[in-house]
């Protein structure tokens, strides 16, 4: 019987797993190519994936409310039609469900445990449970590391860096006596300081955080303390831009068929800064820096439901203003509308968050790990203000915004910063009032 297998999709550079929230078909319904098989819900987004096959569904692996690992088989679709007989030998199954569940064991002699749920329901993924096995990693070491992903999970550099530092409890102490150089200092332990408890008063209204907002809260703890906040500002006078998009936005609309909003015209403003100091298009892994090739601009859209998404315009700088307008419209209308592709919100390189759609005058973004610079943009306003003219100075009403960077000052310092986003508010002011669209 031919078949095919169904597995979790990778859904972000960083995603290594993903919870099952619902199933759409269920063991032995027939399906066509793009039919709604399940979706899936990660830190990043919850997305409905649809199904690549026409067939069967012959066996469905993991119930709603799993947590599994990317790349892991989540069904098995007869494509020929014909529905597979249940396996009698149960001898397999169990020794499936070995491969599949059982964590790693310990390899002391004084551990008894066999099953980590015994100790406690932490998940562990594929690949940290083989490093552990291959390091001699012990089930009562792997229940001590304290991990840096959501849910307090263990990821692949919190066991690196366990290792690194396990010192006395090598397996090969021989070696570590006989080394001459000195050894290199342990990276500072952050200690997590507890939350003060907070009292319930007979009046209060007490709200459960729903799945997606914890995991906002906990993506924004951790871009706190990985990376060492810094925020310059700048104010730009755009009234040119604003005298040409108030000139030009019914034509524009009737000729692409797109509304301009100035979000686009800051995207195209960005990608050209981007360009020109490729520093602050970078992530850091390490003691090293990634300049990234491609130029992926995140823009934050509010969802009805109050939450974030950041849908990525891909290789902005590549795009014209007319490019960049319908992308951007689709993918906010997407996201709203929660039919974002898994796509879009993948490569991010830097964001644009836009505080000024509320009416606020200034924020001070945080950034969008693993990215190391943020951009916020704040109202428009009409304000007085001095321009020079050849007659003399003279006071009067310009168009100005305030722009906020927060960049990420391990490897972004301020003159770096500073000249970025003087950079961005240059593009701005000198816009082309004349510029044909």
């Amino acid at each position: 019987m031919a078949s095919f297998n169904i597995v979790m999709p990778k859904l972000g550079e960083s995603i290594q797993e993903g919870t099952i929230t619902k199933w759409f078909v269920k063991e032995g319904d027939t399906i066509e190519e793009d039919d709604m098989l399940f979706e899936v819900a990660t830190d990043k987004v919850d997305s409905e994936i649809p199904s690549p096959v026409d067939g069967v569904i012959t066996k469905i692996n993991y119930p709603e409310d799993s947590l599994v690992a990317v790349g892991e088989v989540l069904a098995v679709v007869s494509l020929d039609g014909e529905v597979e007989a249940p396996v009698a030998d149960t001898a397999s199954k169990d020794e499936a469900a070995k491969t599949d569940d059982t964590p790693v064991k310990a390899e002391t002699a004084d551990s008894s445990v066999d099953d980590s749920r015994k100790l406690s329901n932490r998940f562990y993924s594929p690949l940290v449970k083989t490093i552990a096995k291959e390091e001699n990693v012990s089930l009562n070491e792997l229940e001590s590391i304290e991990g840096s992903g959501v849910g307090g999970r263990v990821q692949k550099k919190d066991i690196m860096a366990y290792l690194d530092n396990r010192g006395g409890s090598s397996a090969q102490p021989e070696q570590k006596q006989v080394v001459s150089a000195p050894a290199a200092p342990a990276a500072p332990v952050v200690e997590k300081k507890a939350a003060p408890p907070v009292s319930v008063g007979a009046g209060d209204t007490v709200v459960e955080m729903d799945r997606i907002r914890k995991l906002i809260a906990d993506h924004m703890v951790m871009s706190k303390q990985v990376s060492p906040h810094v925020t310059s500002v700048v104010e730009a006078d755009v009234t040119e831009l604003v005298i040409w998009r108030n000139k030009n936005k019914d034509a524009f609309q009737k000729k692409y068929g797109d509304k301009i909003t100035f979000m686009p015209i800051f995207t195209e403003a960005v990608a050209a800064a981007l360009a020109e100091f490729p520093m602050v298009n970078s992530s850091v892994n390490g003691d090293k820096i990634i300049m990234k090739k491609d130029i992926n601009v995140g823009i934050a859209v509010a969802k009805p439901d109050g939450n974030l998404i950041v849908p990525v315009i891909k290789n902005a700088e590549q795009r014209n203003l007319v490019g960049i307008t319908k992308e951007l419209n689709r993918l906010a209308d997407a996201a709203r509308n929660n039919k974002l592709d898994p796509s879009d919100i993948q490569g991010g390189t830097f964001t644009v968050t836009n505080f000024g759609s509320f009416g606020n005058i200034i924020g001070t973004p945080i950034i969008n790990q693993p990215q190391v610079a943020i951009l916020a943009t704040g109202i428009i306003e009409k304000k007085p203000a001095v321009l020079e003219t050849p007659s003399g100075d003279v006071i009067a009403i310009r168009h100005k915004m305030y722009l906020s960077l927060s960049y990420d000052h391990r490897i972004i310092d301020g003159a770096l910063g500073g000249a970025f986003l003087r950079r961005i508010a240059d593009h701005l002011e000198q816009f082309d009032i004349n510029r044909a669209i």
